[in-house]
């Protein structure tokens, strides 16, 4: 089993989402994550004034897995997510050596 955590763009979180259901992914966390990388942050006008913002609002989805399954799942949420620009995000992918249910006994190794 393997856990794709993607990074993207909270405006995205919609269409990646759905798009994931579409395929079957339905079960995930979506976190509220802030952060930085090539885009560098933006520039904004507040109050007649130039504003930098280098940490950026962003959207993680984690999801657990089959090994079988990561390829199509990055194609899903790059399609999805990607608008073209720097700060689409990035997609990471870990081992993961076991996942077990709170309600019952059963595990997956």
């Amino acid at each position: 089993m393997k856990m794709v955590q993607a990074i993207i763009r909270p405006e995205k979180l919609d269409s990646a989402k759905k798009a994931l259901e579409e395929k079957g992914f339905i079960a995930m966390s979506i976190i509220d994550v802030k952060g930085r990388g090539e885009q560098k942050g933006i520039t904004l006008e507040y109050r007649g004034k130039k504003v930098e913002l280098d940490i950026l609002p962003k959207i993680k989805l984690e999801l657990v897995v089959n090994d079988a399954d990561v390829d199509i799942i990055i194609s899903i949420i790059r399609a999805a997510a990607r608008t073209g620009n720097f700060g689409d995000g990035k997609i990471f992918v870990l081992p993961v050596d076991l996942m077990a249910k709170v309600r019952t006994d059963e595990e997956w190794r």
